[in-house]
């Protein structure tokens, strides 16, 4: 067996078994690549089979300092988090990868793992410039209900599924003040941000400002991009880097889904969303984006095009609001 993993030969061996039985041998394991928060391996065996080993070693997550000094109510990463909203998300009927078993003693390793469903396929994203017209407008029409589904599944409690007392803030509120650290960190760092400081937090207030108090959030995944879903052989999506599921305004959802999908957002698109929260988030995305890949820059993330790609245009995207109301 080919190794190069977390869990020493050994224990990778013995838990395997444990949890498949002794008909599974492990012939090779394979790190994949492009994670930001988690690490991934692919599990091949003997006879056939393959599944995914999740391992949550918060050392090698490129966010590490801010999940250490971030408010417990509020986190979207760890084990528990994924096995609790692996849980409602199966009880919903919202297709995500089995979780076979989920590892959270800690005895011999300092870190979280899980055995996880390994959904042969690609991602949404490769069916963008899909040659079948029809497979196309299936897989979309099929991933648009799916969302559907899970935001329609409300409660008037915004936060993590398992949370029953109402956060101290509001949902905007919460992304007001990410908004201010990530300007403060992105000043630091580009002149652009710099100059136009004052000015995107005076737009980022006003579109907050707008916001109307409401009592009714529904479930969303939090980053949900074509890369966070898989399709099987049989073109059936099924939601991944499930972490971060939480009750809150669809609005934030929808405006991620919007520049994420760009001309297939029209599968998603809703009559009832709320004008003033879209503009709110839409440029929230764009401000946290722009410190998410700054940070991924300066921490040594392996595809660093990517990182520039996401600073570069999500400046422009911020930028554009602050032009726009001060010209």
């Amino acid at each position: 067996m080919e190794n190069a993993c977390h869990l020493s030969e050994s224990d990778l061996t013995h838990y395997t078994k444990q949890v498949f039985g002794s008909g599974y041998a492990i012939s090779q394991v394979t790190r994949l690549n492009g994670g930001a928060q988690k690490v991934v391996y692919q599990l091949d065996f003997l006879n056939g089979f393959s599944c995914m080993l999740y391992v949550w070693d918060l050392s090698m997550n490129y966010f590490r300092e801010e999940i250490e000094h971030s408010d417990h109510d509020m986190r979207s990463y760890g084990a528990d988090l994924f096995g609790e909203n692996n849980r409602v998300l199966t009880q919903l009927g919202i297709p995500t990868p089995e979780l076979y078993n989920l590892n959270l003693e800690r005895r011999e390793y300092a870190f979280d793992y899980a055995l996880v469903e390994r959904i042969g396929g690609g991602k949404a994203e490769d069916y963008f410039a899909h040659p079948d017209a029809s497979e196309q407008q299936r897989l979309f029409r099929q991933i648009g209900e799916m969302v559907a589904n899970m935001h329609d599944s409300a409660r008037d409690v915004h936060g993590r599924p398992s949370q029953t007392k109402p956060p101290r803030k509001s949902c905007q509120q919460e992304l007001v003040d990410n908004a201010l650290r990530q300007i403060t960190y992105a000043a630091s760092y580009l002149p652009e941000i710099a100059a136009a400081q004052e000015g995107l937090i005076s737009v980022l207030q006003e579109c907050s400002s707008r916001i109307r108090p409401r009592t009714s959030y529904g479930l969303i995944h939090g980053e949900l991009g074509p890369d966070h879903i898989l399709v099987n052989a049989n073109l059936e999506p099924y939601l991944i880097d499930i972490e971060g599921v939480t009750y809150f305004d669809i609005e934030h959802e929808h405006s991620f889904l919007e520049f994420r999908f760009g001309e297939h957002y029209r599968y998603f698109r809703q009559d009832h969303l709320d004008p003033d929260r879209m503009a709110f988030y839409r440029l929230h995305h764009h401000i946290s984006l722009i410190g998410g890949g700054l940070k991924l820059l300066h921490r040594g993330f392996p595809d660093r095009q990517l990182a520039q790609g996401i600073v570069d245009h999500h400046l422009k995207c911020a930028l554009k609001y602050v032009h726009k109301t001060f010209h």
